[in-house]
């Protein structure tokens, strides 16, 4: 684009500056008796190439004019500004996550394993799921006592990496579920990152998924709800499962044989929505892998990020500044215009010079 296209008009007195230069010169004449020796020799390469000063003038005047209408290069920048939210997902491992009452494109898979599928969505976008692009997100685990996985961070394919990893716990000294103390651990990844970042975190958000009862580790859920609620944090609790029975895998005594048997479950329920309320959060309960994806999809909603984004052109001026064309560095243009007349005066100095 040009900025100063009126400067084009310049063009239409090349037609007359060509002529002018072009149009060969009457010059002054001394009589000779006869021309016929002349007519014989064949002209030099200067004598052929005696145009070339005039025509290095013309596009030098050319390039002078295309710089005048100021030609520029626009670059679309955009800058993106964003109050983050951190989140920090709480996805129980204990035993009873075996369960196998959720289904995935039809085929019957553990609890552990829905969760993971839609978990991923919620963090990377997939389907109707946007994807939490701009926030930090956490990983935490908790059966029989916490453990954190991943830090809040923006790096998500990482997170979602090490969330398909999550492992059942199959050693019974390890099983167990310690709401209470998983709960406190986020509060705790949660508040630290104030101290690490320049900026302090807007929102700050735990999603606890569990399918049982708090009957292992030192910290009761509701002391830890009021932690989280005194230091701001939201906490959304999901009970995951069906209700009464659920069926679950285990291994026949008699025959080694891994066998299905319909198992009373029961998940705290009461416990998990007084975690919600303290905190201005909300409790959800997943029954089947379609009531998880609506819930994740609900908590996405209700969360979002506030994103600005500004636009600005950077503007390269061709004239004064040289840019790439493909593996070319074009010089700018008035660049050109002054190194066609230098050469233009070298020649007409040197080789093409005329004595008059």
């Amino acid at each position: 684009m040009f900025d100063s296209p009126w400067y084009f008009l310049l063009l239409l007195v090349l037609p007359y500056l060509a002529w002018r230069l072009f149009t060969p010169q009457r010059k002054s004449a001394v009589p000779f008796s006869s021309l016929e020796m002349a007519k014989d020799l064949s002209p030099t390469v200067r004598q052929r190439l005696n145009w070339l000063p005039r025509l290095l003038t013309l596009g030098a005047i050319l390039f002078m004019i295309l710089g005048l209408a100021r030609p520029r290069e626009g670059r679309e920048q955009q800058v993106t500004t964003s109050e983050g939210i951190a989140i920090e997902m709480v996805v129980d491992r204990s035993g009873s996550m075996q369960a196998m009452d959720f289904k995935i494109d039809g085929e019957h898979v553990d609890r552990l394993t829905a969760i993971k599928n839609v978990a991923g969505k919620f963090v990377e976008g997939k389907e109707e799921l946007e994807g939490r692009f701009n926030d930090l997100v956490g990983l935490m685990t908790f059966a029989g006592y916490a453990d954190g996985i991943t830090p809040p961070t923006l790096d998500h394919p990482y997170l979602v990496s090490q969330l398909n990893n999550i492992q059942i716990v199959t050693n019974r000294s390890e099983d167990g579920t310690a709401i209470g103390d998983a709960i406190s651990l986020a509060v705790e990844k949660l508040n630290a990152l104030d101290a690490r970042r320049d900026e302090k975190v807007k929102s700050k958000v735990i999603i606890l998924l569990t399918d049982g009862e708090n009957n292992a580790g030192e910290v009761e859920p509701i002391q830890a709800a009021e932690l989280a609620e005194t230091l701001g944090i939201k906490v959304y609790t999901i009970g995951v499962g069906t209700k009464g029975e659920a069926p679950v895998p285990v291994t026949d005594p008699f025959s080694g044989k891994q066998v299905v048997q319909w198992m009373p479950v029961n998940i705290d329920e009461a416990t998990l929505q007084k975690v919600a309320d303290l905190t201005h959060g909300k409790y959800f309960r997943a029954t089947d892998t379609d009531s998880l994806e609506k819930i994740y999809h609900e908590i996405d909603a209700l969360e979002k990020t506030k994103v600005e984004a500004q636009h600005y052109t950077d503007y390269r001026e061709l004239a004064v500044q040289p840019y790439r064309a493909g593996l070319i560095n074009v010089p700018p243009l008035l660049l050109i215009a002054f190194g066609l007349l230098l050469v233009r005066f070298v020649l007409e100095q040197t080789w093409l010079r005329e004595l008059n």
